[in-house]
């Protein structure tokens, strides 16, 4: 399975997989053009679309590619998506003929409630809930939900290639750094991610073991993360630490 990002709007990647018979599937397409230019420019076939949560920037372009490509759509069981038509739930299998893929739909409550992932193929397709070295805000969820989704995700292979749906790369990696200081394989990975940005070339996709050593958000149990909770006069449980590194990064301008 070929991984693209498409880079659209403001920061969104729209995922595009396919396989080498020519079919695609695409994943919170929040515009409709970057997919048409590339199913164009590389001679596929769209066969479906998934999405992992109601935001306009992750399903306002499925209409229009509904208008060109008579495909299914996979979404998670929420009103707000009105266009789906299969709705799936954690532990659901999505498979798919055309390209021929298996995903696990993985409920991962906290950017919103209802939001999803799909785990197959060698991906992560996380939507807004697990970035390179960071995670989404809770706009709906609780820290708790939020901390199991990613304990969840966590939990995959280290070699699984993490797909999130923002390049929040760098500046997440620049907070990152006010936590654990001491990480050197934070230190590596931001230095890789400044030379990718400087050619203005995607961080995405990274694997997880390298989300998992470099991410604070995956690491509330780490030495360092647990030393600056403390400092900040929180010496409670992992859920605890995960809600002040949250309300941190809510306001980290650096």
């Amino acid at each position: 399975m070929h991984v693209v990002p498409l880079p659209a709007l403001a920061d969104n990647y729209i995922w595009l997989l396919h396989d080498d018979s020519g079919h695609a599937v695409v994943v919170d397409p929040g515009d409709a053009f970057p997919v048409e230019t590339a199913l164009k420019a590389r001679g596929l076939v769209l066969g479906a679309i998934l999405l992992t949560h109601h935001h306009h920037d992750h399903i306002g372009g499925v209409d229009g590619l509904l208008s060109h490509h008579d495909v299914p759509v996979y979404a998670p069981r929420d009103e707000r998506i009105g266009r789906a038509t299969h709705r799936v739930d954690d532990g659901d299998i999505v498979t798919l003929d055309a390209p021929a893929a298996r995903f696990e739909v993985i409920a991962v409550p906290g950017h919103t409630t209802s939001h999803i992932a799909y785990a197959g193929e060698g991906v992560l397709l996380c939507g807004d809930t697990l970035f390179s070295m960071g995670c989404g805000r809770l706009f709906e969820g609780t820290p708790a939900q939020m901390l199991s989704s990613l304990d969840r995700l966590a939990a995959l292979p280290g070699n699984t290639l993490v797909c999130c749906a923002h390049e929040y790369t760098a500046a997440n990696g620049r907070f990152a750094q006010t936590i654990e200081p001491s990480n050197r394989a934070l230190a590596t990975r931001q230095h890789e991610v400044s030379a990718l940005r400087a050619h203005n070339r995607p961080t995405l996709p990274v694997s997880l073991a390298t989300e998992q050593a470099t991410n604070p958000f995956l690491r509330t149990d780490s030495e360092e993360v647990i030393a600056w909770s403390r400092r900040q006069g929180i010496d409670g449980d992992r859920v605890a630490r995960f809600a002040a590194l949250r309300a941190n990064k809510d306001v980290f301008t650096g």
